[in-house]
């Protein structure tokens, strides 16, 4: 007897199938309530990201001009703030602590000087799509923007 009671309560214990069920689905509604806003979130985050680098880019940029006299023109590049460009006597850099990094997604930030859009240079990302243009997260992130 001993050893059907210690069955019975083993028995007892466990967690049926409908609890399991219950849990389960819970827990999937609840991932599809929050998981696509949290999503979003990241996307969001990618686009500020993006423009706090943008803003560095410039700062550098501003600091290579001060002592250059001039900005980095499009074949330089964004490197033109690492390694000394030939020929170019006053420049006290590096003036980025890094390599140049990518954009948010992975990318390469366009640089253009001289630019279209007024006397300072273009750097652009070109967002979640990697391609010109676009809305909402696949817009491109602009330095004159």
């Amino acid at each position: 007897m001993n050893t059907h009671r210690r069955s019975r309560k083993l028995a007892q214990a466990g967690v049926t199938l409908i609890e399991m069920l219950v849990v389960v689905t819970i827990i999937a509604l609840f991932a599809a309530v929050v998981g696509p806003r949290l999503l979003n979130r990241g996307d969001q985050a990618r686009v500020v990201a993006t423009k706090a680098q943008l803003e560095s880019f410039m700062t550098a940029l501003g600091a290579y001009k001060l002592d250059t006299g001039l900005y980095p023109n499009t074949e330089l590049g964004l490197n033109a703030l690492r390694v000394r460009p030939a020929n170019l006597n006053n420049w006290n850099g590096p003036y980025l602590p890094k390599d140049v990094p990518m954009d948010a997604w992975g990318r390469p930030f366009l640089y253009r000087y001289p630019g279209e859009h007024g006397d300072e240079p273009e750097i652009v990302s070109l967002g979640a799509d990697g391609q010109p243009g676009g809305e909402g997260i696949n817009a491109d992130v602009a330095s004159w923007k």
